[in-house]
């Protein structure tokens, strides 16, 4: 059983994984977080959506990395297993920050499911307009949209940072797309191609 889990730490990750093996934990931290602390604010920020909380959600990630780095056993990747510790604690800062006396989870779940209005007198700025359409978009797409064009991640990276299967984000980011071309449709806001190219 131990010998199939080498391969899942993938090969871009092998030199962590051979440091880890021969105990020098130091060093492979250090070589990880040269790797992987961006990926992990960027995905810290795409969840949280507050720059502050996404640095100390991102800090308190990475610390947790530290203490089980000595532990990993290689059954997933590496990148899976920091981005399901990052994705954790980002889950647990939403819990905190949740007032559950003024809102019910029904309110919750209509407000993320609900696109917001942007006025078309903000059409000034093609990008800020963008912007704002995007951040307007139910939470489980704009995720993926975000992770995926604006940050430039794969497919393949974009599910395991958000831990979702591979056609999931595919169906999300299909329907982010359409929700964007229909919105900017009803706007009038001219071409949507020029729309997605700009945001791209």
């Amino acid at each position: 059983m131990q010998q199939d889990a080498a391969p899942a730490a993938g090969p871009r990750d092998q030199d962590i994984v051979e440091l880890l093996r021969g105990g020098a934990v130091e060093a492979a931290f250090g070589r990880l977080v040269e790797r992987y602390e961006r990926k992990v604010f960027r995905l810290c920020c795409s969840l949280l959506r507050d720059p502050d909380q996404a640095r100390d959600a991102a800090q308190e990630a990475l610390l947790r990395v530290w203490k089980a780095l000595p532990k990993y056993d290689q059954r997933a990747s590496l990148s899976t297993w920091i981005y399901t510790i990052t994705r954790n604690r980002c889950l647990t800062a939403i819990e905190r920050r949740r007032d559950l006396d003024s809102l019910s989870d029904p309110a919750v779940e209509r407000e993320l499911e609900s696109v917001r209005t942007v006025a078309p007198e903000a059409a000034q700025d093609h990008l800020a307009v963008l912007r704002e359409l995007v951040e307007a978009l139910p939470e489980r797409y704009r995720r993926a949209l975000t992770l995926f064009y604006y940050e430039q991640r794969s497919v393949e990276e974009v599910a395991a940072m958000l831990g979702l299967p591979e056609g999931t984000i595919k169906t999300n980011l299909h329907r982010a797309r359409a929700m964007l071309l229909a919105r900017v449709r009803s706007l009038g806001l001219g071409d949507p191609a020029f729309w997605l190219e700009a945001g791209a």
